[in-house]
Formats: C-alpha cells, sequence, structure tokens
C-alpha cells in the first residue's frame, strides 16, 4: 500500500506530447532543406525571367520540346557569361572594354554608378590569389589589452615614410566577433606584433567562436589529489 509521501511513479508522455515531439523534430529537419531548395527554385526562376525574353522566340528550347524548363535560362546566362569573360581576357575584349569605360567616365551619374558596381563586384568576384600571411596577437585597443589580427603586408610608400618610427611597419587587420569580415585596417611597429602557430583558418573560428573553439583544444580534467 503506497503511502502519501511515496514519489508517483514515472508517467510516459502521452501520444499527444509524442506527436507534438515527433513534428518539431521533423520541422527541424524538413526546414532548413525545404527553404534552401526553395531558394534555389527562386533564383533560378528569376534568372530564367530575365533571360529568356531576350532569347529569340526561334531558339528557345520549349518550342522544340513542348514544356517550358526551368533552368534553361542558368545555362544560357552561364555560357554566355563564359564567352564574355573568354574575350575580355583577350586583347580585342580589353581595348573594348577600355573604349567603353573611358564613354562611361564621361557620364557624370552613370560614373558613379557603375563605379560602385564594378568596385563591389570586383571585391566579390574577382579570383585572387592574395590572402593573409599569418594570425597574430596585438595590443589593442590599448596596452595590456590583446586582440587577434591577421598579417597583411609591410607598409609601404607614403604610410611607411611617413609613420614616426625606426623600424617596419606592418599592416594587420584586427576582425570583429562574431562577424569577421569586418573589422579594422592598423598598422603596428614590426617588434610589436607577435606571431602566432595557429592557422589563419583557426585563427577565424576563434574570432568567430568569441573564443570559445580553440584550436586543437582538449577538456580540462579535473586536477587529481
Amino acid at each position: 500500500m503506497n503511502s502519501p509521501f511515496d514519489e508517483e511513479p514515472h508517467r510516459r508522455p502521452g501520444m499527444l506530447a509524442r506527436l507534438r515531439g515527433a513534428f518539431l523534430t521533423g520541422l527541424v529537419v524538413i526546414a532548413p532543406v525545404g527553404l534552401t531548395i526553395w531558394l534555389i527554385w527562386s533564383v533560378v526562376g528569376w534568372i530564367d525571367g530575365v533571360v529568356l525574353p531576350l532569347v529569340p522566340h526561334q531558339m528557345r528550347p520549349e518550342r522544340y520540346i513542348g514544356i517550358n524548363l526551368r533552368g534553361v535560362g542558368v545555362i544560357i546566362f552561364l555560357i554566355f557569361t563564359i564567352i564574355v569573360g573568354w574575350v575580355a581576357k583577350g586583347l580585342i575584349g580589353r581595348s573594348l572594354i577600355n573604349f567603353a569605360e573611358g564613354l562611361v567616365d564621361r557620364m557624370p551619374v552613370v560614373r558613379s554608378v557603375y563605379s560602385g558596381i564594378k568596385q563591389i563586384s570586383e571585391t566579390v568576384f574577382a579570383q585572387t590569389e592574395r590572402s593573409f600571411e599569418k594570425a597574430c596577437l596585438v595590443q589593442y585597443p590599448r596596452r595590456g589589452i590583446w586582440a587577434i589580427g591577421f598579417i597583411s603586408t609591410t607598409a609601404r610608400g607614403e604610410i611607411s615614410d611617413r609613420a614616426e618610427t625606426g623600424g617596419k611597419l606592418m599592416s594587420i587587420f584586427v576582425p570583429t566577433t562574431p562577424n569577421p569580415t569586418s573589422g579594422f585596417l592598423l598598422y603596428f611597429p614590426e617588434e610589436d606584433v607577435i606571431e602566432l602557430d595557429m592557422s589563419v583558418e583557426d585563427a577565424a573560428k576563434l574570432v568567430i567562436s568569441a573564443g570559445l573553439v580553440y584550436p586543437n583544444s582538449k577538456a580540462l580534467e579535473p586536477e587529481e589529489d
């Protein structure tokens, strides 16, 4: 016989609670996949809607296969972009681009818009072999406070000549957390920069995780008496 002070037996969750838990679990699995597919499908449809009206009706694939296939505009856009890029690398292509940019430079409003878009495109899409050399430690924003930075290059030209320092200046990019793509470009004397053994990728993970993910970190074990 149970007394009023005995613990209640463990009750299994009801059918409704189990269904709700299964639904939430399935939602967590399906939502990222579904949103990704929807986003790709929408982008492909948008590109098709922009490109296909520019294609003559006699050359459209649906005229021959009878159905409108989504993604044909993307393929046409990729082929056209590759051809333009291949031509632009040649002497004739570079001459045409220089001539067109010369015309754009004579148009006040168009010149500003084109220059801004060109800078953004070159920053985002241009392939470059330049990258940060190493990760480092610097004292920023004041002495005694250390920050992770990335060594870019050695300062040259006017910056190196006008800086009141006896040695070399290092250009250091100090990223912000949790977005390492934003930050500050600072110049430090070479002797104030401490190079780290960790890779640039590991240092970036450390910045993104706000110090929670250390490279090759191991769980600290309690000390034995």
